[in-house]
Parts: C-alpha cells; structure tokens; sequence
C-alpha cells in the first residue's frame, strides 16, 4: 500500500505504525469472470437499504462524475456503486488510537519473525524458485525481499482479506471517521481507489463484488490497492491476464516491479550498522528528515553517525532508522538504530513504516537463511 510523503512519516514518529499494515492484511481470491454478462453485478448478499450507497446523494453525484470523467456507462456505475455496502466495522478500525503509546520493534517483530511464516516462506520459495530468479534478474530486487513482502502481507496468501472491496473503498470514501487528523485527505483517497477499482472492472468485464479484500481495500497475495494494481502489476506468468490471487508468478513479477518503480537500487544494502560519536553527536539534526534519505556518509558523520567498513563506501544518501524498544523508563529498552538507504526507503513506499521495512527485511533473511540450511 502507499499514499502521501512527509507529513505521515513524521507522524508516524509520533504514534502507531503498522495502521496500512493492517489495511494490508488480506483479501481473498477473486478470480476474474469471463461470462459477457457479469457487467449486470451481483445482488446476492446485499444489505438492507438503507444501508447501501444508492441512498446517499453524493455518492450518486459522485458516481455520475466518474462515469462522465471514464467513459463508463452510467447507469452500470450508479447501480454498482448505489449496491455498495456502509460497513461500520470498517469506519471501526480506522478510527485514530484512542491514545498514544511508544512503540517497541521486539514486539512489533514477534509477529511476523515466526516460524509459521518462516516455514511457509520456505515453501513460497521452493516452489516458486524460478519466478523469483527471473524477477531478480529482471528487476533487481533480490528475491527476499520479494519474499518478505508476501509473507509481512498475506503469509503468501493464507490471510488475504473478507471485506468486499467495493464495500470498503465507498465506505471510506464516503464516511471516513471525522476524528481522523485527516479524514478529508484520506477520503479523497478512497474515493480515487473506487475509480480506479471500477474502471479496471469494467475493463475486464468482471463482477465488482467478487473481490475480496482488507479494511482498506488492498488487494490480492501482495495487497495491491486498485491504483497501485494498475500501475504495477503484470503478467509475470505470461497467460494473457494479471491474477495477483492465484498465481504466485504474477504477484511476484508485480511487486518486483513496484519497487523497481520506486527507484530500487540493485546491489544496495538495505541500511548499515550505526553508533554514535556523544562528543559530536547531533541527534535533533540526525532524526529530522526521519526516514528519508538525506545525508552522504560525510555528513552523516559530521553529526556524530558513526559507520564502519562497508558502509564508509556507500555513495548514496542515507538516513538514519530509530526502532522504538518501549519506553525504557516504563520496563523498555534502549532504541535500535541503523543507518537506511534508498533502498530501506524504497520498503517503506510500500507501507510508511520504518518497522514495516524492518520486519520484511528481517523476515526474508530468515526464510533465505532456513531455505538454505535445508538445501
């Protein structure tokens, strides 16, 4: 998943991390119809009406400009979306923490460092080993990442989402929780995704209620939102059609692509080893850009970041990663600090969070070090 820049990561600094981790945690297979006729969309299922969007003006005011704006058939995008359901579950979990508490990456790791995600990697590995060359070789993107991806979002493919994503998308849109800092942005957001989500159904002729999928909306193994399945995704499996449900190629083609997108660097590690020098340390200075890359190795050490080996060669920009331990006046520990790259920003495209680009790294590390023991 991926939205807006600065703002949010410094936020992010502030209070929770993983809410697009969250969004990101499933949708179910929606295998694409090929019967002309699925444009007429399903009614099974449908809520009561006075729960459904045809009774909400601006939705159908809405609905009319995208199909003006798309070239759609109007009346198909008014009833699909008038047949789109309020789900206060998922007005629920967007709501903003009731209060804020200090992060700890020990705990934020343990759940998805685990041997049940770590064994199913192996398998995703295993059995997909070719696609996983290919889309090294072709991309650059070294396959554990990929790997780490897949298994942070869907352990590869076992948790892919309940939610109708037409569902979640207007009630996002639409009735986006007020109390959210910024609940207008973040509807403009969602209402962009129903465009996107609707104009790809229509492309392919399939029924817009067949898709499954998280809170958020997002999509598939790799929990593409509809922009992000537009841009990136390809038929990495060479049959003719995207599938981001059923075919493990397909996925791991898209998210290689996605973070080639997003100026993935072949060869560059994820981040460096990192202390500190207390004579010339200028910690306010170091955290400023938070995650984005900002400084060269010089600069860096100018302000106290001391690096080592490997690192004193690394050309790009770097930034320096803060992983919260807790509050270590309240039983926490001290904070873990690392030195990111572009390519530790790159991860974080695909969810803000610097725990998120932690965590798949990590994961993927595990599952290429157990493939390979098994070997």
């Amino acid at each position: 998943m991926n939205l807006s820049l600065l703002s949010s990561l410094a936020a992010s600094r502030r209070w929770i991390a993983p809410l697009l981790i969250a969004a990101c945690a499933g949708m179910a297979g929606a295998a694409v119809a090929k019967d002309p006729k699925i444009r007429k969309t399903s009614n099974a299922g449908t809520a009561p009406q006075e729960q459904l969007y045809a009774s909400r003006p601006e939705a159908m005011r809405f609905a009319d400009d995208l199909a003006s704006r798309r070239d759609l058939d109007p009346q198909w995008v008014r009833e699909t979306l008038g047949q789109a359901r309020h789900l206060p579950t998922v007005v629920r979990l967007m709501q903003p923490p009731a209060k804020t508490f200090t992060k700890n990456w020990r705990v934020y790791r343990s759940r998805f460092i685990d041997p049940v995600r770590i064994a199913a990697g192996v398998r995703f590995w295993q059995d997909n080993q070719a696609a996983l060359a290919r889309a090294e070789a072709e991309y650059g993107v070294p396959a554990e990442i990929i790997v780490g991806i897949i298994g942070v979002e869907t352990i590869y493919g076992r948790v892919t989402g309940k939610f109708r994503v037409l569902d979640a998308l207007a009630t996002l849109a639409f009735d986006f929780p007020a109390s959210h800092p910024r609940a207008r942005e973040r509807s403009e957001f969602f209402k962009g995704e129903i465009e996107q989500f609707l104009t790809l159904q229509s492309r392919l002729n399939a029924d817009p209620f067949a898709a499954l999928g998280s809170y958020a909306g997002a999509m598939g193994m790799p929990q593409f939102m509809p922009s992000s399945r537009n841009k990136y995704a390809v038929d990495f499996d060479g049959d003719g059609k995207i599938d981001l449900w059923g075919s493990p190629a397909d996925v791991i083609g898209s998210v290689a692509n996605y973070f080639k997108a997003f100026n993935w660097q072949p060869g560059m590690p994820t981040h460096y080893p990192v202390r500190f020098d207390t004579a010339t340390l200028d910690m306010d200075a170091l955290m400023a850009p938070d995650i984005l890359p900002t400084f060269s190795v010089a600069s860096f050490a100018a302000r106290g970041a001391v690096l080592e080996g490997q690192a004193l060669q690394h050309t790009g920009r770097l930034a320096l990663v803060e992983l919260l331990n807790g509050d270590p006046n309240n039983g926490g520990s001290a904070p873990i600090y690392v030195a990111g790259t572009e390519n530790f920003y790159a991860i974080t495209r695909y969810n803000w969070s610097s725990y998120y680009a932690m965590a798949v790294i990590e994961l993927g590390r595990e599952v290429a070090a157990r493939k390979n023991s098994a070997s």
